[in-house]
């Protein structure tokens, strides 16, 4: 590592992490259960569970996986929101020596059958407000075990069965569904599922630190998403950067046992993932939200009780200060406003430290970096408008396009090498040899320019990925799906500046028949999209500019395009 990082970093901070210190994660989090049992670990809907429910019910939860007789490393696909569900799955599923694989609950049909499909899954555990949409592709996947977990399952006794009825029954949030019970396939209630495995004895976990941990599914150059492959020894070792980085500024609380880190971004996104495994090696609580976007009831649960960390993406900052209640919470335990996930703006990062007092601390990492690459140190008292230093054991070197280093001060491709750094894509040779320079550096399609102090600015993307809101949207995904929509001839979408997201996606379409809409465009991308894939924009043209190949120039549209 550069010298003048290390020289940069804060006091206490150091220099390298040991992942070794850990035979798996499954030890980490025996560890953490064992001596933090009294320790409270979540709060949901004013329900709390401690570490010692987490280590009794994600045992279960293990051992009745184990009971259904997977094969060590088989892939358990998690689609959940911020309940105590998660956890508790996530925990079991590695527990048992299994490998999760993270599943955005809002997901269409195709974008599910694909993930499942190409990873593998046998079983899933889901929330039954999304069980319609697995109905839908189960048949065509290999998933054989599904578990369906209803709102109040971990909530505790009538208010439990209160929070699950009113789900279903008044804001009748869960369609109705019937998932098929042939070619041997069980479905199991998650209540069920916890009964049973109590009564049976967790096998010892087989998993090393080279075993595969997560599969955490990411944008595709050839319009699928691809699992990065993210094993043990990577996520313990982003779980001790983040401690390393964090853990000076947590320390102001004077036990870390109080710090209460605020869980509104979702789990199943690797940012907040990884901030939940902090917690769990530090003994903190995690406050979780499951619904961000109800801004009344997310602030009302902010001043309840002091919080220390609120991990945010650079929109949910600004939906936050333009919320008129969000002045009268009390700020004078928020010790770091950790931004990531999208470029933080200078004017959202002004108006958060005059209101809270607190400076956005802005970071750069990837699903395929476990969310851990650079970070600004937590001391600092103002926005620097960087991505920071890269974290203990990482090293960052700007390249060319054939992968040699780049002086100080000259732009280049962002790349990055470290303990945290994921292996390859799961089954996609060709994309991992793409993806790594000779001399073991991963490209992370950013451009970027380091200064002399170590510290490295972000000036452009050579992908032409889509940044929305922190979630990754690729072009050619966009356009596989929007060019089967009937009367389209082609398209290209690319991404436009949006004060509110970031970036906005704009769809130019060139149709064959000229009485579709864009109102039909926008109807077959709901169906066919998940939210933040949908485009907020379509515009028709009679041709697209392209190359002499016939390549789409993307950039060319994207010049003078506005959201």
């Amino acid at each position: 590592m550069q010298t003048s990082v290390l020289q940069n970093y804060p006091a206490g901070v150091p220099h390298e992490v040991h992942p070794e210190q850990y035979r798996s994660l499954g030890q980490m989090f025996d560890e953490s259960f064992k001596r933090y049992a009294e320790r409270p670990f979540s709060v949901c809907m004013e329900r709390w569970m401690s570490y010692g429910e987490l280590d009794a019910l994600s045992t279960a939860a293990g051992a009745w996986l184990q009971s259904r007789g997977l094969e060590a490393g088989a892939r358990v696909a998690i689609m959940l929101p911020n309940v105590p569900q998660f956890p508790v799955t996530m925990c079991g599923v590695l527990r048992a020596g299994y490998t999760c694989v993270n599943v955005n609950p809002l997901y269409t049909a195709r974008e599910l059958e694909h993930q499942l499909k190409d990873s593998g899954a046998t079983a899933i555990v889901i929330l039954e407000n999304f069980a319609a949409t697995l109905e839908q592709v189960i048949d065509r996947t290999a998933v054989k075990h599904v578990v369906v977990a209803s709102m109040g399952d971990l909530l505790g006794g009538l208010y439990g069965t209160w929070i699950t009825i009113a789900v279903r029954h008044l804001a009748k949030m869960v369609p109705a569904y019937k998932l098929p019970l042939d070619n041997g396939r069980t479905v199991t209630p998650f209540s069920e599922m916890i009964a049973e495995g109590r009564g049976r004895t967790l096998a010892a976990d087989p998993s090393t630190l080279d075993s595969i941990a997560f599969l955490q599914y990411t944008g595709g150059t050839t319009g699928l998403s691809k699992g990065a492959v993210l094993t043990h020894r990577n996520i313990v070792a982003a779980t001790l950067q983040a401690e390393a980085w964090f853990t000076p500024a947590l320390a102001r609380a004077g036990d870390l046992s109080k710090v209460n880190s605020i869980a509104a971004l979702p789990l199943y996104h690797i940012f907040a993932l990884t901030l939940c495994l902090l917690a769990i090696r530090q003994g903190s609580h995690l406050t979780l939200i499951p619904n961000p976007r109800d801004f009344d009831k997310f602030i009302a649960v902010l001043k309840k009780r002091p919080f220390h960390m609120l991990p945010a993406v650079n929109t949910l900052f600004n939906a936050l200060l333009v919320h008129p209640e969000f002045k009268t919470i009390d700020f004078s335990t928020l010790f770091v406003s950790q931004a990531g996930g999208m470029a933080a703006s200078e004017g959202t990062a002004r108006k958060w430290f005059e209101v809270t007092g607190c400076p956005m601390i802005e970071g750069w990492g990837m699903s395929e970096t476990c969310a851990i690459g650079t970070n600004n140190p937590v001391s600092n008292s103002a926005f620097t408008g960087t991505i920071g230093l890269p974290l203990p054991g990482i090293e960052i070197a700007v390249k060319d396009d054939e992968g040699r280093s780049l002086p100080v001060g000259e732009a280049g491709e962002l790349c990055i090498k470290g303990p945290n750094v994921m292996t390859g894509y799961y089954n996609q040779p060709a994309e991992t040899a793409a993806a790594f320079t000779p001399d073991g550096f991963m490209r992370t399609g950013d451009i970027a320019v380091m200064q002399e102090d170590g510290y490295s600015r972000i000036v452009d993307r050579k992908k032409d990925m889509i940044l929305v809101s922190g979630f990754n949207v690729f072009p050619n995904e966009l356009e596989n799906v929007i060019s089967l929509c009937p009367g389209v001839i082609e398209c290209a979408a690319v991404g436009v500046p949006d004060e509110k997201q970031g970036e906005a996606i704009k769809v130019f379409v060139v149709r064959k028949d000229t009485s579709l809409t864009e109102d039909a465009v926008m109807r077959y991308c709901h169906d066919q999209l998940t939210g933040y894939k949908r485009p907020k924009l379509i515009e028709f043209r009679d041709a697209l500019p392209k190359t002499n190949v016939g390549k789409i120039l993307r950039r060319q549209l994207r010049v003078g395009a506005q959201a």
